[in-house]
């Protein structure tokens, strides 16, 4: 990694909606209980991982519940959690927001989720169209900010009215915990800037995010504000690049184009920009996964929302990280089947080998206990495993 990269925060991923060895079949399926959530959790905070994402939506468990649920058994790790105008008042958003902040003791992250799926938007409640969703976002996250920021808001909007709203208990993070947020339309993209700090974008090959990264800034230039990048992709990484993709291939060994298909019809009645951009990398299609030098879009055949995947030894996934920070996005929220599993791989393997966040990686020593079993019951291996 080159000295002058600037350190990348990477976060990993709690799988509320379910995990398993393999995608699209029950074959391999693992019970997402509390106890494993918790389990994530911990290897997450123990390896030196920034945070977690906790996914938002009717095919998840809520992720307020299970941060609050979580977070007490961590010690340093940070929580992305949704908020939804639209489904949320603003104002009880807030005070779930500075609740949630306090009770953690100021490890709350907040992801502004629009939601883009709308037969699930009906389902909430929800009969808005793109546009007019984020012109909700705007004025909530408006209210939502000035709320958290000890402002007292009157404001009559279009969508959202309040009369003497205020907290009476404030966030520990000043002004508010940071607002992360992606959308990949033209309406998305002028709420961004206008109104949150770090900008996210699923997992484009990296000539597109850096074309998008460059629009994004150019419109926040002509605002006077700047906002910080990140990006949501899976990871297969193995010892060597032989074994990564063929991890990558067993990965979907068991989907079948039935369930491809349901997949993808199920996918294209989304308005979502960004859920629009990931298919066409793969078209439905199992040929040509590849779409970019170990950038894999086998993920996105049947799951929805983040589609690609870096595969390939720790050194190459190493290099293509190193890409993406090249082009401004020093924020990488990254997954793996099993997620526990891959958690300690990704940690284990790639970790050493990027400039990180110093002050969120735990660099554990052989004299704080055992590190790799004692050889011939008499001594310690030489070589530290791990440097997170």
């Amino acid at each position: 990694m080159s000295a002058n990269t600037t350190p990348a925060n990477v976060l990993w991923f709690l799988p509320t909606h379910g995990d398993s060895r393999y995608l699209g079949t029950t074959t391999g399926g693992r019970e997402v209980n509390f106890n494993y959530l918790r389990q994530i959790a911990q290897a997450a905070d123990q390896l030196g991982y920034f945070g977690v994402l906790l996914p938002t939506g009717r095919s998840c468990e809520d992720s307020w519940v299970v941060a609050s649920a979580v977070a007490p058994w961590t010690e340093r790790l940070r929580y992305l959690v949704a908020v939804r105008p639209g489904l949320q008042s603003p104002s009880v958003a807030a005070r779930m927001t500075a609740t949630l902040d306090r009770v953690s003791n100021g490890r709350l992250l907040i992801n502004v989720v629009t939601g883009g799926d709308p037969v699930e938007n009906k389902g909430d409640g929800i009969f808005l169209d793109h546009d007019e969703r984020y012109a909700v976002t705007r004025e909530f996250l408006n209210v939502y900010s000035d709320l958290l920021a000890g402002k007292t808001v009157n404001v009559q909007g279009k969508h959202i009215s309040i009369e003497d709203g205020r907290l009476l208990f404030e966030p520990v993070q000043s002004p508010r915990p940071p607002l992360y947020f992606g959308g990949s339309s033209d309406a998305g993209i002028d709420v961004a800037v206008d109104t949150v700090d770090k900008y996210l974008t699923w997992g484009e090959p990296p000539a597109q995010v850096a074309e998008k990264i460059a629009r994004v800034k150019a419109a926040a230039d002509k605002k006077g504000r700047k906002l910080s990048f990140g990006i949501r992709l899976h990871v297969i990484v193995r010892e060597t690049n032989e074994a990564a993709w063929r991890a990558a291939d067993e990965l979907i060994q068991y989907v079948t184009d039935d369930t491809i298909a349901a997949a993808q019809k199920i996918f294209s009645r989304m308005d979502s920009v960004g859920q629009q951009r990931m298919a066409q990398l793969h078209g439905g299609r199992r040929d040509k996964l590849e779409i970019s030098p170990n950038l894999w879009a086998g993920v996105g055949l049947v799951r929805g929302g983040a589609g690609t995947a870096l595969v390939g030894d720790a050194q190459t996934v190493a290099a293509r990280i190193k890409e993406y920070q090249d082009v401004g996005v020093d924020t990488f929220i990254m997954s793996g089947y099993p997620h526990l599993e891959e958690a300690y791989r990704f940690a284990e393997l790639v970790f050493p080998l990027l400039n990180l966040n110093q002050s969120n990686v735990a660099h554990l020593r052989v004299n704080t206990g055992p590190f790799g079993e004692t050889i011939g019951n008499d001594f310690r291996p030489q070589k530290q495993a791990s440097s997170s």
